[in-house]
């Protein structure tokens, strides 16, 4: 581990035994920032991970967590993450994303790598790392961020569909692998959310950005963070399987009402 990694877990280990530590992925903006405020909220010591450590830092300053770098796509960056934190009770996998509306016969296998890496093989590489961890503290829960993706398919979006339908089955595949052990799996799966996605899915295009909201009220990324603090909040015995949550004026992800 780096000198900042062995830090990290040194101040992770040193907090009082009753502290329970979440780590929440993809927390620099959007639906993991407002997660790991939740769950401070909650009084969890977060650890947030994402690659913009400046937004990262500057969270764990308002909420008194850990900010580590984090890359879900390299494997030396989720390794060097997840052996920092010496016992875990919540992982939150949110780093995720899309790229591109194309066709599958004009589909860009640069953009569908990618997006296979953030969320497919991110989310694997998370679950390997920490999911001992969670099993060992003796009360673990994973909740991973999927979409309504994950449930659908769409013209011109396969490419973000397939890696969250992927995304999807990982993490029911694990409850089922993990039946027994003190470890409990809730996949949230949401509609439309005005945060950074649509930015980063249309390459930093605002206008096309907006225009995915236009007419209705989106839901907000408090509006999940809500949510995980819900699931966060219940009993050890109790598991919430799926969570599909949606605007009300959207029905699916290819129909919404717009005024």
């Amino acid at each position: 581990m780096s000198t900042e990694h062995t830090a990290a877990r040194e101040r992770l280990a040193a907090l009082p035994a009753d502290t329970r530590i979440a780590v929440v992925t993809g927390a620099s903006s959007g639906i993991g920032e407002a997660s790991a405020r939740e769950l401070a909220r909650q009084g969890f010591h977060v650890v947030v991970g994402a690659r913009r450590v400046d937004r990262l830092e500057a969270l764990a300053g308002e909420i008194d967590g850990t900010a580590l770098p984090l890359d879900v796509t390299d494997e030396q960056s989720c390794a060097e993450f997840c052996a920092a934190l010496p016992r875990l009770h919540v992982l939150v996998n949110n780093a995720g994303g899309a790229k591109g509306t194309t066709s599958v016969m004009d589909a860009d296998e640069d953009q569908w790598r990618w997006m296979w890496e953030t969320n497919v093989l991110g989310t694997l590489r998370m679950v390997k790392g920490l999911i001992p961890t969670l099993v060992e503290t003796g009360d673990g829960l994973v909740i991973t961020i999927t979409s309504i993706a994950a449930l659908e398919s769409y013209d011109n979006g396969s490419g973000y569909t397939s890696a969250k339908h992927a995304q999807a089955v990982l993490h029911r595949t694990l409850r089922g692998e993990h039946l027994g052990q003190p470890v409990r799996f809730t996949e949230i799966a949401p509609g439309m959310v005005d945060t950074e996605f649509s930015t980063v899915r249309f390459d930093g295009d605002r206008e096309r950005a907006d225009a995915v909201y236009r007419g209705l009220t989106p839901m907000e990324a408090e509006d999940i963070a809500e949510i995980v603090g819900f699931v966060a909040s219940r009993p050890s015995h109790v598991n919430l399987d799926q969570i599909v949550v949606k605007p009300r004026a959207q029905h699916s992800a290819m129909r919404a009402h717009r005024d």
